[in-house]
């Protein structure tokens, strides 16, 4: 290899990296303050033994979001538009409501958990810190460029490698640890099942499907691209389940055993690498997971609608020119702050069931999602390859079970 072959790989490889958005955005998104809060506490009442149900989850996970990136690119088209197109607006407006009301929970959630760690620092009110960060996470968006937020979420993924140096000085057993990652331990306790769709609604969870399909069409991305966009969706979603799976790990080793219902009890995950400083760790991963993941989830949920109703959508939109795109993240923004002043769950609680719901939802939306990427008449001669087909299937097998079985258990 010649110097001139050697310098145009580099640049390639160079491109590879500055060209990394919705895929580690999304990746990172992943890993909010409910995803926190939810891989925790599934090491914290099942120890080590959904570690084999998270290495599924992984190609699951970057088969559906290949399937999701891929229908932008062929189709420069979101989800909503090419259900209103090819299918229905009835299927199109029962698939958004799902989305809404999962995604209007997690924003409360999260918010809960911002406010609820601010409080705790500074001892002002969780109603006052509630304020505060929601009017920052609409002017962050409103005001600022997609250019600007790009860079401020995927900066702000790289901070939550903090589990990770967590994880390893926890000092897990290496030889159980192994065994719980490659070997499937399956139980039918209604309490192993909630966890193990907490899990998966937090791993495959419905609003990034969204949120990466209508971001690749907001890159003005093309079908030429893909190769970009798999590798992009790859790196996100393979950091999302590292940090994932060092969450559950210092769950498991920390908590494995308590009852867990403060959110200053959830800190203990960092206690190996903080010392003393564990809560303001935690803290700092809570609001920048926060920071991060609410516009995400406000935005997916407005692109979804305002491409339903055939209206202007897009960050890079003015206010001025996306007025309906706009008052919906706004909206979903205060609906969530609104339920947080509701008296409700426990802070734990709302961060974890938000997610077991987000698992029961997701089989219907995996099943839209494959149904447009097998149509040919969609997607021509791009359409899923037999990994993905064969992913995306089992993923909505899983999480099918998983959910008639947490629903025979409520009736029971």
């Amino acid at each position: 290899m010649n110097w001139q072959e050697i310098k145009t790989d580099i640049k390639r490889n160079r491109e590879k990296i500055e060209k990394l958005g919705p895929g580690i955005i999304t990746g990172g998104a992943g890993d909010d303050p409910a995803g926190i809060a939810t891989y925790t506490l599934v090491g914290a009442t099942s120890g080590f033994s959904q570690l084999w149900l998270l290495l599924l989850s992984t190609p699951m996970m970057i088969a559906i979001q290949n399937m999701a990136a891929r229908i932008a690119l062929v189709t420069g088209k979101s989800l909503p538009e090419i259900t209103n197109t090819f299918y229905s607006q009835k299927l199109t407006i029962f698939m958004i409501l799902v989305l809404c009301i999962a995604n209007i929970l997690t924003i409360a959630a999260d918010l809960n958990a911002l406010a609820a760690v601010l409080h705790i620092l500074t001892a002002k009110s969780t109603l006052f810190w509630l304020v505060v960060v929601t009017a920052l996470i609409a002017a962050l968006v409103i005001f600022g460029s997609y250019k600007v937020v790009k860079r401020v979420l995927v900066g702000l993924t790289l901070l939550l490698g903090l589990y990770i140096l967590s994880a390893i000085l926890a000092k897990p057993p290496i030889k159980e640890l192994l065994m719980d990652t490659f070997i499937p331990h399956i139980q039918w306790k209604s309490a192993w099942i909630a966890a193990a769709l907490g899990l998966l609604g937090t791993t495959i969870s419905p609003y990034l499907l969204f949120w990466q399909a209508s971001e690749e069409k907001e890159e003005k991305a093309t079908v030429v691209q893909a190769d970009l966009a798999d590798w992009d969706t790859m790196v996100g979603m393979l950091w999302s389940n590292l940090l994932a799976y060092c969450m559950i790990v210092t769950g498991a080793m920390l908590l494995h055993g308590t009852d867990v219902q403060d959110i200053a009890k959830l800190a203990l995950a960092l206690k190996p690498i903080g010392g003393q400083y564990t809560f303001l760790l935690f803290s700092l991963g809570i609001i920048v997971s926060g920071l991060l993941a609410i516009p995400v989830l406000a935005g997916s949920t407005a692109y979804a609608v305002a491409d339903t109703f055939g209206w202007r959508e897009g960050m890079d939109n003015k206010v001025s020119d996306a007025k309906g795109f706009y008052l919906v993240f706004t909206g979903a923004l205060l609906a969530g702050a609104v339920i947080d002043v509701l008296p409700t769950l426990s802070v734990v609680d709302a961060l974890y069931y938000s997610q077991v719901l987000d698992g029961m939802l997701i089989p219907l939306l995996i099943a839209i999602l494959m149904m447009i990427s097998n149509n040919r008449s969609i997607m021509g001669s791009f359409t899923p390859s037999r990994f993905e087909n064969v992913f995306g299937i089992l993923a909505f097998l899983v999480t099918m079970v998983l959910t008639l079985m947490m629903i025979w258990h409520w009736v029971q």
